[in-house]
């Protein structure tokens, strides 16, 4: 069985659509793209969260080829996310070993299966498109601002896509200012070069079918060889840097394996509790975004993708790899590259195994600021000036949390800014629906006046005070309509009110005739309200 998306099968198991011509020439050169944004993102976030650099690598490895081949999300990549370093370091630290943050790392996952398992992902359905739009914002603006050092050249750390403050006791703002004054002139012409390309290179429609990234990968190299002993010439630290492997012992010497030993300590629970709950929203978030701008507006099956990040967590935990969830910036350089199916995602993984293993030397002499100047591409369609103008055309009740979940977002970190966005949107959609419980019209005969009032579908106890105010406000000598008739269900608090009206308004003179409002209404089952596929 399968459900049909926007052209896409979703949840079956027929795998040639993902191998048509018209998919993979979309889909190829997009996981080229998606690869090279992710490697060093992978190394920055290993780094930040005090593990081994090549635990990064491992996770955007299982993140691209096992969470991509189960995920239904035909356009979201999976990989270690920043918005988690904070939580792993302190993990690290308290549990005392790498092993045993393992162990709860592949809790984790188990915990995550188990949401996805109880169809917890619908939580996703109840954030508003508003604050969705200010997170992406956000995080083009991020990306901008963490972006620019690179791209000029300052490579003072080796930071993740997200989050405001920074393990050096600075912050994004300070990182741009810092910057200007450390400028590698070397750096700045690859990036004028490299953004040129990304700009002017897809205009030629001919020569399109080349992807754009890639000329920018290979004018990095090519202009950082030609640097070299001149005053324009990179430094160390401003190329990628991935661990070089020599030998198959090597590599399996990279691997660590998790401490099962310590299953009772609490700590560990507590640990994986968190680290379960948090990628989890970050998880929904992500995937909320990214099927927003995908262009053929395909919906993920929520559930199913708690269920992917769930093993995808087990197998790097019991591999040595970092919590994964879908990120956002690598989904967002995925989609903006044109990809089409799951293939990108899992072509990347490949292609970041194939780099540890065969051509580590080739990738570190990749410059970071021809990578940045991707990024910061990527980053300024996100934040669009044009977004801001549709926004602000549909009413302050959108742009209000649209602004404030983007000066959150990037202030604070991710999960902290969509919560404070998610309070501003819940305030005005109470605030619109206090103003919406009913339809009122008043027409005339003769000297009388008939007000009818229509309740909306459905009257919640929200509505109460609008509704009692309007009720006792009604002139008196009037003839009144309380019309239930499009009703589905009106709150206990609100029918008491309508019923003790209409007994008592005679006093005033009112005659209320209600129509089709029951005496007690039930809450309709949520099988009869909700379909979900997942």
């Amino acid at each position: 069985m399968s459900i049909k998306q926007g052209g896409f099968a979703v949840g079956d198991l027929n795998l040639k659509k993902y191998f048509l011509p018209k998919n993979l020439k979309r889909d190829l050169p997009a996981s080229l793209v998606v690869f090279l944004v992710a490697l060093p993102l992978c190394l920055g976030i290993a780094l930040a969260s005090g593990a081994p650099l090549f635990a990064g690598v491992l996770t955007g490895i299982i993140g691209g080829i096992v969470v991509g081949s189960l995920s239904g999300s035909q356009l979201s990549v999976a990989g270690p996310a920043a918005g988690l370093t904070v939580i792993v370091l302190n993990a690290i630290t308290s549990l005392g070993s790498y092993e045993t943050f393992l162990l709860a790392l592949v809790l984790a996952g188990i915990f995550q299966m188990l949401l996805g398992f109880l169809k917890a992902g619908t939580i996703a359905n109840y954030f508003p498109s508003s604050v969705i739009e200010g997170m992406l914002a956000a995080i083009g603006i991020i990306l901008i601002m963490k972006q620019f050092p690179h791209a000029v050249g300052y490579d003072a750390d080796f930071e993740g896509d997200e989050g405001f403050s920074q393990a050096d006791e600075h912050n994004s703002f300070s990182g741009v200012l810092g910057a200007l004054h450390k400028i590698n002139y070397g750096a700045v012409i690859i990036s004028i070069v490299s953004l040129a390309f990304m700009i002017y290179w897809p205009k030629f429609k001919k020569l399109a079918m080349v992807p754009a990234p890639l000329l920018v990968v290979l004018a990095g190299i090519g202009l950082s060889a030609a640097f070299a002993g001149t005053g324009f010439a990179l430094l160390d630290k401003q190329y990628v840097r991935i661990p070089v492997v020599n030998s198959s012992s090597e590599f399996f010497a990279l691997f660590k394996t998790a401490d099962f030993g310590s299953i009772g300590n609490k700590q560990v629970w507590i640990s994986a509790f968190t680290i379960a709950v948090v990628a989890s929203l970050e998880t929904l978030l992500s995937l909320e975004a990214v099927d927003k701008i995908d262009p053929i507006k395909r919906v993920s099956p929520t559930n199913r993708e708690l269920v992917a990040q769930g093993i995808g967590n087990i197998t790097s935990g019991l591999l040595g790899g970092l919590p994964m969830t879908a990120v956002i910036v690598r989904s967002s350089a995925n989609v903006n590259s044109g990809a089409r199916t799951k293939t990108s995602a899992v072509v990347h993984g490949v292609l970041l195994l194939v780099s540890l293993l065969f051509i580590p030397m080739l990738i570190n002499l990749i410059p970071l600021s021809c990578l940045a100047a991707i990024l910061l591409m990527t980053g300024y369609k996100l934040a669009r000036i044009a977004l801001f103008k549709h926004m602000w055309h549909q009413g302050l009740n959108q742009f209000i949390p649209f602004v404030v979940t983007i000066v959150a977002v990037v202030l604070t970190d991710l999960l902290i800014g969509v919560g404070i966005g998610m309070m501003v949107g819940v305030f005005y959609i109470l605030r619109n629906n206090l103003r919406n419980p009913y339809f009122y019209q008043i027409t005339k005969n003769g000297d009388k006046k008939t007000i009818n009032i229509k309740l909306a579908e459905e009257v919640s106890f929200l509505n109460k005070a609008a509704i009692q105010v309007t009720l006792t406000s009604l002139p008196s000598g009037t003839d009144v309509i309380i019309d239930g008739s499009s009703s589905r269900y009106i709150d206990p608090d609100v029918l008491e009110i309508i019923h003790n009206y209409k007994h008592n308004a005679y006093t005033k003179g009112i005659i209320v005739q209600l129509v089709e409002v029951k005496d007690k209404y039930d809450v309709p089952p949520l099988k009869e309200l909700i379909y979900n596929p997942n």
